[in-house]
């Protein structure tokens, strides 16, 4: 009786050794490798425990020779603060950094891709901010975090241009980047959120959001262009314009992020036509639908009713100003986002004795996004470098 109680303990004594490695071993390994193919997009269910920005899985991208990629799946939270899973990349230099400290890092917030799964960043073609300044980024050795937002190629439909979600998964981005093993990142280096358009409204969000949202993060500075700040002063902007499919993609992006606000109880036939249709509609769809209006597709207008106001008003940037500088530019013949809007956010930023540098250039809204691409990556150079921000306040 005495030798079984012995043999019991040393039985329960070496399962409890060889389950404490088994566990040690599982964690320095880090994340496992996701699935192939579109499986890779499909999270588990239930979504495993975890804290923002924790990598779910991963998996090696194409070596292109001066980076390295990886296609990530990470923790994020939704615009009603729901736990969710985004996927998105990080791209790595190949050469070793050189410079003081942890290797920067710059979340990178994509323009608009659309709103179906086969238009997330991740996968959609061309990649457009890549040569014009997602290349030079890694050129001067800082690592690159891309996100899909969320519901672009995970499950769920797309909360396009709803900026809580988008601010999210832009921080959560870089969080994800210094919890994969093998991407090589540190934690506590300096980090920067960087974006035009669509992501020119994630960079800023990400910026207002993450002294609340990420306190632990070293934000050196923030790059917004073409940004929707006022989503009621660019509604009524594109109704009736060239980008008034834009508006279509915010509509069906506020609806799937608020349900309340019951987007199909205002369509017409034709509005519920397109409802149905399209869900999975890329960019290049909007142009299809330019110099429409929005009575066009309903019977009575949702954007005047108090449950859009209210969360058109809760996505309106500038009340939670960033505690980092900030570079503001827009096009001055900007035709899909009003220049008002944006030096109005500029001058609240300013009154909040947040250090803006603001830069106005001589094009529409696509042709900015490459008039500007020298001085974002200058501007992010000379935080990282750790000099003074110059303020246009």
């Amino acid at each position: 009786m005495r030798t079984r109680s012995i043999w019991t303990v040393l039985t329960a004594v070496i399962v409890t050794l060889l389950s404490t490695v088994a566990a040690s071993a599982a964690a320095a390994a880090g994340p496992p490798r996701g699935p192939d193919g579109d499986a890779f997009y499909t999270p588990p269910s239930p979504l495993p425990d975890g804290a923002d920005g924790d990598v779910v899985w991963w998996r090696p991208l194409p070596d292109s020779g001066s980076a390295k990629g990886y296609l990530v799946l990470y923790r994020s939270r939704s615009a009603t603060d729901t736990p969710i899973a985004v996927s998105g990349r990080i791209l790595v230099p190949a050469a070793s950094w050189t410079g003081p400290g942890p290797r920067p890092i710059v979340s990178v917030a994509s323009g608009t891709r659309g709103i179906g799964d086969r238009c997330a960043p991740s996968k959609f073609q061309p990649d457009y901010e890549k040569p014009l300044f997602v290349d030079a980024m890694l050129s001067r050795g800082w690592a690159v975090a891309i996100t899909d937002y969320e519901g672009l190629g995970t499950p769920g439909l797309h909360t396009y241009v709803v900026g809580r979600s988008e601010g999210h998964t832009v921080i959560d981005a870089a969080r994800a980047a210094t919890r994969l093993p093998a991407a090589g990142l540190a934690a506590g280096g300096p980090v920067a959120f960087s974006g035009y358009s669509q992501g020119g409204g994630g960079a800023a969000w990400a910026g207002e959001l993450a002294p609340s949202y990420a306190p632990e993060l070293r934000v050196a500075g923030i790059t917004a262009g073409g940004t929707p700040a006022d989503l009621n002063v660019v509604a009524g902007n594109l109704d009736g314009g060239v980008g008034f499919g834009f508006l279509l993609l915010a509509s069906l992006g506020l609806d799937a992020a608020y349900p309340e606000l019951d987007l199909p109880g205002y369509l017409n036939d034709r509005g519920r036509r397109l409802y149905a249709t399209q869900q999975d509609a890329c960019v290049d769809a909007v142009f299809g639908y330019a110099f429409g209006h929005i009575a066009d597709y309903t019977t009575s207008n949702p954007l005047t009713t108090a449950k859009w106001q209210a969360r058109l008003a809760e996505n309106e940037l500038g009340a939670r100003p960033p505690q980092a500088p900030v570079f503001l530019f827009h096009g001055r013949l900007d035709e899909i986002i009003p220049l008002s809007q944006a030096q109005t956010l500029r001058r609240e930023y300013c009154a909040a004795g947040v250090d803006v540098m603001w830069r106005s250039y001589l094009g529409e809204h696509v042709t900015t996004l490459a008039f500007s691409a020298g001085d974002v990556v200058q501007y992010l150079a000379d935080r990282f470098a750790g000099k003074p921000a110059h303020s246009d306040c």
